[in-house]
């Protein structure tokens, strides 16, 4: 009976697990499916789910009108770039914080973290303003630094978490072995807490994948990566929700297929620590 029980309990958890999902899903998959219809289509009041006269004018359309590989090749640059950079400054930081700890280490976190409570608009005109001055505009150095500012709270939190998880006796060990410091955070800490550097890699470069109110601000042409060719799709003259959609699946497509085949790991990292 308790078996029984059991197999319909996973039962009602899969088909609650899988509608949610498709929930979470069904966005991108009618954006998906709007990409390939007409734009008439595409207002209709009565869509159609499947059966439609299916199209890849508005892929052409887009390939024609813009430099799709361009701006790809600004959102790789800008978002490895800034995780990067951003690894380079969290990881000593969260060591520190994680086995030296000082009288201010936590309220320095939540510091931190609430620089991500602020919103972006309150510092946009000091930020434009200093990269005007710096002619850091339309450049991908640019949004390198300014991306990494604005990921730094999140790496770090996260790095933090993982480094706590790691026995200091092991450090102290190394230590006795004659290890310097940048031995220890190089050869030591950073082989044990690769679950955890690699979630905060791909976690970061999603969030750098996908940041728009920062490149739409601070891009014009030269640097504008991907969520700025979205954005071209958006007019005064309308909406092209086609062209929109089409020009959309092809710049979340690169970072799905990434999030697709580093799932694991992902989950792998995000559970760093978890389970003892």
């Amino acid at each position: 009976m308790a078996r029984e029980a059991s197999k319909g309990h996973k039962a009602a958890v899969t088909v609650l697990a899988w509608g949610v999902a498709l929930l979470i899903f069904f966005p991108i998959l009618w954006t998906f499916l709007i990409s390939f219809k007409t734009e008439g289509e595409a207002i209709n009041s009565h869509p159609s789910f499947l059966f439609f006269e299916w199209t890849l004018e508005n892929y052409e359309t887009v390939n024609q009108r813009s430099d799709y590989l361009a701006h790809f090749w600004n959102s790789v640059v800008i978002s490895l770039g800034s995780t990067v950079l951003g690894l380079i400054i969290a990881v000593p930081a969260a060591w520190s914080m994680a086995f030296v700890p000082g009288k201010r280490t936590k309220d320095l976190l939540m510091w931190m973290l609430s620089t991500k409570m602020l919103p972006a608009v309150g510092v946009l005109v000091p930020i434009y303003l200093l990269a005007r001055d710096a002619g850091l505009l339309d450049t991908k150095t640019g949004l390198v630094i300014v991306l990494t500012m604005v990921n730094l709270p999140i790496i770090v939190w996260m790095l933090y978490t993982y480094f706590k998880e790691i026995p200091g006796e092991i450090l102290e060990a190394a230590r006795m072995d004659g290890a310097t410091l940048s031995s220890e955070i190089l050869y030591v800490l950073t082989p044990m807490a690769v679950p955890g550097i690699a979630s905060t890699l791909l976690l970061n470069v999603i969030l750098a994948w996908n940041e728009s109110f920062w490149t739409l601000n601070l891009t014009a042409a030269s640097a504008a990566p991907l969520t700025a060719f979205i954005a071209s799709y958006s007019s005064p003259e309308g909406l092209f929700y086609a062209k929109l959609s089409a020009a959309s699946t092809m710049a979340i497509a690169p970072i799905m297929i990434l999030g697709w085949f580093s799932q694991k790991q992902l989950v792998r990292g995000l559970t760093f620590g978890a389970v003892k």
